[in-house]
Order: structure tokens, then sequence, then C-alpha cells
């Protein structure tokens, strides 16, 4: 491969690990997994996950737990997020100009429903809808960082087929299939020198589907008193997309052709990392329920990408270094009167990027999350859910620099904070 060959590869590759790998989620937490479905788990800053089996979305939380479930059930849920992560530029090269991207994340609707049905006393089955992981970005006008990204989302939607099964009055197990169908969208600008007519720009687009799976035990060695585990395995999604680029100029659009990266196809391979968590729950008196957490996420798996240009066989593989993550959570449910439940809970995650590391196409940090939550049983047939959940990462620093020029010209160094990061849940759900 000539010089020329290998640059603009090299360039364009590097784009989409650096850049691509690093696209889902703002701070939905210290990974890019969410616990905020829709469901009563906002209100408890996910407390309890895998031990509370209360209504029909344990199928995915622990499907053991829908053993603990009377009769046919089903959960419906409507979520407004919205999220605060505004760049604030300290010390950015200065032909990037000032702009800061405004919000990248805004407002971002959400929504699941979950079912589970009986089959006996003690084999249930159930079938669920969701989105738990990925979120996205997407940056405003000519902003400081567009060279490494404009806009970048990754969103993925679960279909999750359950069963479960009570092998003694104590012990349960279960299990569910994944089915994730993913969406990829990814933009940024190439900075193609000051002789050119502005910036030129790249961008990708893709849908892929991954199976996975969850597996759940549930013990209750005393009425009241449970230890949920469940282990989620990883997800295999691979994109391929074939780039499409605008208001290029002759010298940027000579090295791309040359590189074969011009109507030619490139593929991505992302992991969705492996995690397990233990929950413990007791009722501690009839009207007083307290509960915990501790889990951890494999998301040093998910720096190990490959990707490759079919045509020309360039493939790279980079290992960005990205951290396990672990996390802890604590809440409480009180039955205030016969009809009405409030909850509240606690979680902390820890981050899967240094500070060293983090880039705006991946501003995430350890998160505090605090949720406040209420049920209401106006009739014994339904239960209506209010749900709140504050989730908190503060300042997170960034000095970003290019590990490869562009084609043409420099992406310079973006050098800042996101600050006061933090992101508000609102939910409201309905269980039959």
């Amino acid at each position: 491969m000539k010089r020329s060959q290998w640059w603009g590869c090299s360039w364009i590759l590097a784009v989409m690990m650096i850049s691509m790998t690093v696209l889902p989620s703002p701070v939905g937490a210290g990974g890019l997994f969410m616990t905020e479905i829709g469901t009563s788990d906002v209100g408890l800053a996910g407390a309890g996950w895998a031990a509370r089996a209360q209504d029909p979305a344990t199928l995915f939380r622990n499907p053991a737990g829908m053993s603990l479930l009377e009769g046919n059930q089903a959960l419906v849920g409507a979520q407004l997020l919205y999220a605060d992560l505004k760049f604030s530029n300290q010390g950015s090269s200065s032909f990037l100009g000032t702009q800061s991207g405004d919000n990248p994340v805004d407002v971002f609707p959400g929504a699941s429903g979950f079912y589970t049905h009986s089959l006996g006393q003690d084999f249930k089955v159930g079938f669920g809808v969701f989105s738990n992981f990925g979120l996205g970005l997407k940056y405003t006008g000519d902003w400081i960082g567009r060279y490494y990204a404009k806009e970048a989302t990754l969103v993925g939607v679960s279909l999750m087929p359950a069963v479960s099964y009570r092998v003694k009055e104590w012990f349960s197990i279960g299990g569910a299939l994944n089915i994730m169908v993913s969406q990829l969208k990814y933009e940024t600008a190439i900075n193609q020198g000051p002789l050119a007519s502005g910036d030129g720009s790249l961008r990708l687009q893709d849908v892929a589907a991954g199976v996975g799976g969850n597996v759940g035990v549930m013990v209750e060695p005393i009425k009241g008193t449970r230890l949920g585990v469940t282990y989620y395995s990883q997800v295999e999604l691979d994109f391929g997309s074939t780039p499409s680029y605008s208001n290029l100029g002759p010298g940027t659009s000579a090295v791309l052709n040359a590189a074969g990266l011009v109507g030619n196809k490139i593929d991505l391979e992302l992991t969705v990392p492996q995690h397990v968590i233990v929950s413990v729950f007791h009722q501690l008196t009839d009207r007083l329920a307290i509960m915990g957490d501790f889990g951890w996420e494999d998301w040093s798996k998910f720096g190990k990408v490959d990707v490759s240009v079919d045509e020309t066989g360039t493939s790279l593989t980079t290992d960005i270094p990205y951290r396990d993550t672990y996390h802890v959570g604590a809440g409480g449910q009180f039955r205030l009167t016969p009809r009405w439940l409030l909850n509240a809970g606690f979680g902390y995650d820890t981050s899967m990027v240094k500070d060293k590391d983090r880039t705006v196409s991946l501003p995430v940090g350890a998160t505090y999350k605090f949720g406040l939550g209420a049920e209401w049983q106006p009739r014994d047939t339904y239960t209506v859910g209010f749900n709140y959940e504050f989730l908190w990462s503060g300042d997170m620093p960034v000095n970003q620099q290019a590990r490869l020029p562009g084609p043409i010209a420099s992406r310079g160094t973006v050098d800042g904070t996101f600050k006061d990061a933090n992101i508000h849940f609102f939910n409201v759900n309905v269980k039959w």
C-alpha cells in the first residue's frame, strides 16, 4: 500500500476506533448500561435489582424472580430523560473556535413493556421489550470538537423471552434470551485546511443485531428475605456501513479515493460486555423493606474493537484503555397505607475511563444516583407508579489530542470540562 493510501486508511480507521467505539451514553452510568428502563427501578435508583421480584420486569433483572409473581401480569412504562451536559472550553487549539456545541443530549424519551404468564404453580414464561444500552450525542454548529464527533448515537433495543422454574419453595432458577437490535449513527467534520471552502463531512449509519442471554437464581431461605444473582452474557454487534462524504475539497477526495475509502464498506465489531449483579432484599417489618446491590461490568472488553475496510483488506484492532466498573446500591420501601408504597434508593458506579482517557464522544465518569418514587393501587387489579431519579457526575475534564492528523489538516486539541454533568429521569408505569 502506498504511503498516501496508508495515511488515509490509518486516519479513517483511527476515527472509527477512537470515536465510534466511544459514542453511546453521555452519563448513563459509570459504564454505559442503564437501570432506568421505565419501571419502579427509577425511584429506587436500581436498588434490589436482582432480588425484588415485584413486577414483570424481573424477567430482565433476574428471570428466576418470575416464580415469585402471582398469576399473569403486565407492566408498561413511559420515561423521559433530560440531561445537562454542557462543555466549557479551557485551552483548546485556537483555530477550533469557541463554540461549545450547546447541550448534546437534552431530552430523550423511552418506553418499555413486560408480560409474565403462569403455566403452572412453579413454571413461568415472559416476554419484554426495552432499552438499557446506549443513548446519543449531537453537538450543534461549528463546535470545538467537531473533528472528533458531531453526532454519535448507538441505541440498543432488547427483545427478551424468558422462563423460570421453582425448584424448591425457597429456590428458583431462570433464563432469558437477549435479542438486541442496535442502530448506529456517526458523523464527524473533516478539517481540509485554511484554503478549502469549509469543513468536509463523514457520516455512517447502520443497524445490527446480536444475541446474548442472562441467567439468574433466587434464594429465599426465610419468607421475605431473598438473595438474587444475575449473570448477563456479552452481545456481539457487527456493523457494516459505506461512509457518505460531503463538501470534500479536491485534496481530501484524492487522499480518500487513493486509500479506497470512497464507496467501500467499513466493518466495525463491538462487544456489549458481560456483567454480574448480586442483590439482597429483606422485609424488615410489615411496612418496611430494605435492599442492596453489588455489581461488576466488563467494560475493558468494550475497548477491544476490530475495524476493517472490505475492499482494501486494511484492518486495525485497538485496545482502548477502558476499565471494568463496579456498582453498589441501597434502598428501601415503606408501606404508607394499604394503597400507597413509597420507594427510595441510592447508587454509585465507578468510571469506565480515567480523566486522561475521556473524550468528547464518551463524556462519562463516576456517577451518583438518587431515586424517589411512589406506587398507588387504586384497584386490586392494577398499580400506577410515579418515579424520579437524579444522576450526578459532576465535572468531567477532557484533554483530547488526535493520535493521527486528518487527511489534510490537524484535528487540534480539545481541552475543557463538562461541568456539573447530570441527568433527570421521570417515569410513569402501570402494572396489571
